[in-house]
């Protein structure tokens, strides 16, 4: 027996009802495919003095375990630098590709992340059309056409020229059965993360960068400083030494020895005034300036007004490796590496997309928004993939193998950033103890070249101890000034081996 009509109906609406209730809780039942990443945790000494290969003599860097500050280059005090890294920072191509491919990286995730929900498109249409008289719909005329009936007027009728009205909302909507999306999802968070390492990595090489050519500059700025001051030295016992020799009291060999002293000096002046103009320039180019627009701004400071290196404070060794922005990229790439491997095997499974459409269609633009013009579908479609020649199993195994590459390449970075770290420490610690030795050096020179020069004038001695002793304390004053300088340039090398860049870098550089 039939249902009555209502009733029949109200059977026939809840059935899509009930088909999307079920694979909606389906669809939030369904398990994610694939393995879940789980964070490696790197390798780390529990003191820095555990993981160290040079001497022990060199382990002396270490003064406390408080981090270093995230601007490390504002613990030297020095203005000038402090404004070439903010510009620098505004200038840098390197750093704007960086921050660039984060904000890709970013648009990305947002894309993937739209997939979760169903899409909705509404659609409208309006076409002239005309059937063909010999077309599929005129043989339906000879089956139903009763006997009698005039079938060519009917057809003549069908073929006349009319507008089809069209407009609706299309909805389509993916069951995220085996976690695909939300696999794609977590691959793209992973590289969101990587290129937020990748830009820190960008903003320590160029705060290193411009802090290191700043400290060349102004260690060749001091270099030319002391050998101006040496050669007026020279030039004045010159000039005393050539009125001696005019008077007789001594003879020709100790003034032209003096000469070639001077002249020896005088040709190591052109060569640093070169290498001072290469680093302006290197600097200009780092802030994005052209030659001589920073010669104001690079002009030697005053003895007294010197940058001092600060105190070096390394924080503990297992905040270092999560700190290091190329650890951290490693180790996003090797969680893209893992959640690829999910959507890889998702794609081994049925698919299902729930569809809908509700619209209205009409001939007649007077009738167009009735409520017997509506038109309406819903439904799931099945994909049920059966044979591809092995393409998806080869697709997976292809994500496996990438995620064991990702994987050594992380355990690589690790080693490799110890390395770097037990380098840049005993550099460090032995460039302190030369310029500890050489600082030792200057002053018995300098007495020395003192006590030479007061036998001399007594008339103890001829002048040749005091060009010997004179060449020796020029020299170790040059050794040391170059030893200094060396100095802050290696303690730039420690801060970039530790990765020390600010945790919002990423999110300033973004804004700008």
């Amino acid at each position: 027996m039939p249902l009555p009509r209502p009733i029949a109906r109200a059977a026939v609406r809840s059935v899509p009802r009930r088909m999307a209730a079920s694979l909606m809780v389906l669809a939030l039942s369904g398990c994610a495919v694939g393995p879940d990443f789980k964070s490696p945790e790197p390798q780390a000494p529990e003191a820095w003095s555990a993981w160290r290969s040079g001497d022990d003599s060199l382990r002396t860097a270490i003064a406390t375990n408080e981090a270093l500050p995230a601007d490390w280059w504002r613990a030297f005090g020095d203005p000038v630098l402090d404004r070439l890294q903010q510009r620098a920072v505004d200038a840098s191509p390197d750093l704007l590709s960086a921050t660039l491919r984060f904000a890709q990286a970013r648009m990305q995730r947002r894309m993937v992340e739209a997939q979760r929900g169903p899409q909705i498109d509404l659609n409208g249409e309006i076409n002239r059309q005309r059937l063909s008289e010999n077309g599929a719909s005129v043989r339906l005329i000879d089956v139903l056409l009763p006997s009698g009936a005039s079938r060519d007027e009917i057809v003549s009728l069908m073929a006349e020229p009319f507008t089809l009205y069209q407009a609706g909302f299309d909805l389509s909507w993916e069951i995220d059965l085996w976690g695909r999306i939300r696999r794609s999802v977590e691959a793209s968070d992973a590289d969101v993360s990587r290129e937020a390492a990748l830009l820190d990595l960008a903003r320590l090489s160029l705060a290193s960068d411009v802090a290191r050519n700043y400290f060349e500059l102004r260690t060749t700025q001091t270099q030319i400083r002391l050998t101006r001051e040496d050669i007026s030295t020279l030039s004045d016992q010159l000039q005393l030494l050539d009125a001696q020799v005019r008077g007789g009291s001594i003879n020709h060999l100790g003034l032209e020895q003096q000469r070639a002293e001077l002249a020896a000096l005088k040709a190591q002046l052109p060569p640093l005034l070169a290498q001072e103009a290469a680093s302006a320039n290197q600097i200009g180019l780092l802030v994005g300036e052209r030659p001589g627009a920073l010669r104001d701004e690079l002009q030697p400071l005053p003895v007294e007004s010197q940058a001092r290196l600060p105190d070096l404070a390394l924080g503990l060794p297992s905040e270092l490796a999560r700190r290091r922005p190329d650890i951290r990229a490693a180790e996003a790439r090797l969680h893209n590496a893992t959640a690829s491997i999910g959507v890889a095997q998702a794609d081994l499974y049925p698919s299902i997309r729930l569809g809908a459409r509700f619209g209205f269609e009409s001939f007649a633009s007077s009738e167009f928004t009735d409520w017997g013009s509506r038109s309406w579908s819903i439904g799931p479609s099945l994909n049920l993939p059966l044979f591809d020649r092995g393409r998806r199993k080869a697709v997976v195994q292809l994500r496996e193998l990438q995620q064991q590459e990702a994987a050594i390449a992380f355990q690589r970075t690790v080693l490799q950033a110890w390395q770097e770290i037990d380098d840049a420490l005993n550099g460090y610690a032995a460039e302190q103890q030369q310029a500890r030795e050489l600082r030792s050096k200057v002053q018995a020179a300098r007495q020395a070249y003192q006590l030479a020069r007061a036998r001399y004038d007594g008339g103890a001695t001829d002048f040749l101890p005091v060009l010997d002793t004179q060449r020796s304390y020029l020299q170790a004053s040059h050794d040391l000034a170059a030893s200094e300088g060396r100095l802050n340039t290696r303690f730039v090398t420690v801060n970039k081996a530790l990765g020390n860049v600010s945790s919002t870098s990423q999110s300033q550089a973004v804004g700008k």
